[in-house]
């Protein structure tokens, strides 16, 4: 089983740094596949409602005979649930179909600034914490202007900004502005879009004896990003883990983070409306 180190959280709640994600695992799927992620030693979950697999994400967790503190439990709060009374009813069915009393973070998936409504959302999760159902609070896919206006409104300060990276989307300017306000910074698609493929990742992993993808995940957690990566396939979910026996050189991280070209696979989040 590796030994997957911990974050600190801003508000002293430990998280582990690698974790497993679901997007796209289909509903019939996801109860296996998180299983044979428990098998292979991940402790760290992130789920979403907009992911429609909460209920066997939860029927996991109960099977696997895993104590649930040692469980850390992500999910996302739905884009249709904007608003303060609406955000409160969304997380009690986040609760319901998880079969869970808490969960460790809750995270507002998207800021959809158009309808601009994450500020009465974020109050509503401000209760969800104080009342103890939710360990830890923040946010995804935030940018800096959402941050800032974020933080000057309300009270609590987001414990993560789960954001796109990939060395074709390094987000820099991003990961800046997470440090400064003493936030931590979870990455989404961390291999991106084939970056795995590039020649630069392949020509380190041949030198280290890794796949890319391992190479690409190390650089992650060498930035001191959060990463969950996602499989389908047990031998990859255990490869995928399998990340703490080498190290890249400062030379390594520069050449990867060169990739870097501003490439998004996902939607802007000053634009995205959550349709």
């Amino acid at each position: 089983m590796p030994q997957i180190p911990t974050i600190t959280l801003n508000n002293g709640v430990d998280i582990p740094q690698l974790g497993f994600g679901v997007w796209q695992v289909e509903p019939d799927e996801v109860v296996g596949v998180v299983s044979a992620a428990f098998e292979a030693g991940y402790r760290h979950i992130d789920t979403a409602a907009g992911y429609e697999n909460e209920e066997g994400v939860g029927e996991a967790i109960a099977s696997s005979g895993i104590d649930r503190d040692d469980i850390f439990v992500t999910t996302k709060l739905d884009n249709d649930a904007h608003g303060y009374d609406a955000t409160l009813a969304a997380f009690d069915g986040n609760l319901e179909r998880l079969s869970l009393d808490r969960v460790d973070l809750y995270l507002i998936h998207w800021p959809l600034p158009a309808r601009d409504l994450y500020i009465d959302s974020w109050r509503a999760f401000e209760k969800t914490y104080a009342d103890g159902r939710a360990r830890s609070i923040g946010v995804s896919n935030f940018q800096p202007t959402h941050l800032r206006r974020l933080i000057s409104e309300t009270t609590v300060v987001p414990a993560v900004n789960q954001i796109e990276v990939h060395p074709s989307l390094t987000q820099t300017d991003v990961r800046a502005v997470n440090a400064e306000l003493g936030i931590a910074t979870e990455a989404w698609t961390p291999l991106g879009n084939g970056d795995f493929e590039a020649t630069t990742v392949t020509a380190i992993a041949d030198r280290v004896g890794k796949s890319p993808a391992q190479v690409v995940l190390r650089w992650h957690l060498q930035l001191g990003n959060i990463v969950f990566p996602k499989s389908v396939t047990p031998a990859r979910i255990k490869e995928n883990a399998d990340l703490f026996d080498f190290e890249l050189t400062d030379a390594d991280m520069a050449s990867i983070g060169a990739l870097d070209a501003g490439n998004r696979t996902g939607p802007d989040p000053d634009r995205f409306s959550g349709a």
